[in-house]
């Protein structure tokens, strides 16, 4: 049985796209240095730091990495990487991109076009250096920092397969938060439990398939970043290792990575039986959710789905209640592009995946949120998170 990680024949699908949108644009050779677009089209996956590293892609196919010696060993491990030119450390007696612009002038990238996903590196780690076209004055540099982004939005059978497994994985971590969730055990107790016990599940049974390589979280997780109490009510809390007491509302958050690829599974517990105040969030919550889960389908426009889920909140007078629009699509990262935001007219496909996660946010009783990834298909959608949201199933303690 083949390892959960992308296939030789995936990998090459993807370099084919990129290959025939540079033979259209009369591309000699393409720079990545997003590290999410280099281990799309490779499979590597590095740490970004100040140093700079970029995948070079020739007209031939030839996958080139240029980056700091540290790298050297971790690169050669690379099946799909041919070849590996490394620079001591940055910044160097002779800066990095100095080296890179000489390198592309050998490689015969020096003149003619040259496609790059941005105009050079970038980082908040401290780097400072010129740009791609500074370093290569006598080529023409095409800036496009879409093409791998567009071509992640439809997920081929092989990432489904991988997203599908980390939704496995992501229901064992919340089952696991959710046997913990008692009153006076403190959340970063609970989520470093559940986490523990799911990761050492997934990698026992899997075994050798688990192939931990990732760009993200390896592993399963399962925890809440601070969502207990009124607390809750702040939908990007940060963890503040609360002690969980009778009557508090829990909004939960569960994944895996799977070879660098991520689900998103997210639920509203409580703390014993949520008074009627609770209930009725909760309940119009799950109608909110409804209402978008029936709005996506091929053809339609993300905004609609949005448009949808905002007729609601005005029908219901719930405006004072949101926060944020009602999902994103997701795969190598948490959050990617498109969205379902009444401002996105990116046109619904069979094969994108999303989070479908419209909520409420009451300041002072706490917020209501489930978060389902979805997967399109040709008439709908199927749901890949599957774990129980009725309330009964939800009362921890």
């Amino acid at each position: 049985m083949r390892k959960f990680r992308v296939s030789p024949e995936e990998f090459k699908r993807r370099t084919d796209v990129v290959l025939e949108e540079m033979k259209g644009k009369d591309i000699k050779g393409f720079v990545f240095w997003s590290s999410v677009s280099i281990f799309y089209l490779s499979g590597f996956a590095f740490i970004p730091t100040e140093r700079p590293l970029c995948l070079i892609l020739s007209q031939d196919g030839k996958k080139t990495i240029f980056g700091p010696r540290l790298e050297l060993e971790h690169a050669r491990e690379c099946p799909e990487v041919a070849d590996i030119k490394t620079y001591p450390d940055y910044p160097g007696k002779t800066h990095p991109m100095k080296q890179l612009g000489k390198l592309l002038e050998e490689m015969g990238l020096g003149t003619g076009k040259i496609g790059s996903d941005g105009g050079g590196y970038a980082s908040s780690s401290g780097y400072r250096g010129p740009k791609l076209s500074e370093v290569l004055p006598s080529a023409e540099i095409l800036i496009d920092p879409y093409l791998i982004e567009n071509m992640r939005m439809v997920k081929s059978k092989e990432e489904i397969l991988l997203i599908k497994e980390s939704c496995r994985w992501g229901n064992l971590a919340h089952k696991f938060l959710q046997l913990y969730s008692k009153p006076g055990a403190y959340e970063n107790e609970i989520s470093a439990r559940a986490s523990l016990e799911a990761t050492l599940a997934m990698i026992n049974t899997l075994g050798p398939l688990y192939d931990p390589t990732t760009i993200g979280r390896g592993g399963a997780s399962a925890g809440f970043r601070g969502q207990i109490g009124p607390n809750s009510a702040l939908p990007h809390a940060m963890s503040i290792n609360a002690v969980l007491k009778p009557g508090d509302v829990l909004v939960t958050g569960a994944g895996a990575g799977v070879f660098g690829y991520n689900s998103e599974l997210e639920r509203t517990m409580f703390v014993g039986e949520p008074d009627d105040e609770k209930k009725k969030y909760f309940d119009l919550m799950m109608q909110a959710q409804q209402v978008a889960f029936d709005n996506i389908r091929p053809g339609r426009k993300c905004s609609e789905v949005d448009a949808a889920v905002s007729a609601f909140y005005e029908k219901h007078s719930l405006w004072d209640y949101w926060r944020h629009h009602t999902g994103h699509a997701l795969g190598l990262l948490g959050h990617e592009a498109p969205f379902f935001d009444v401002a996105d007219d990116t046109v619904i496909k069979p094969g994108m995946v999303f989070s479908v996660e419209p909520g409420l946010y009451v300041m002072g009783l706490g917020g209501f949120r489930h978060s389902d990834t979805i997967l399109v298909t040709e008439t709908g959608i199927e749901m890949l998170t599957y774990y129980p949201r009725d309330l009964e199933s939800l009362i921890c303690g």
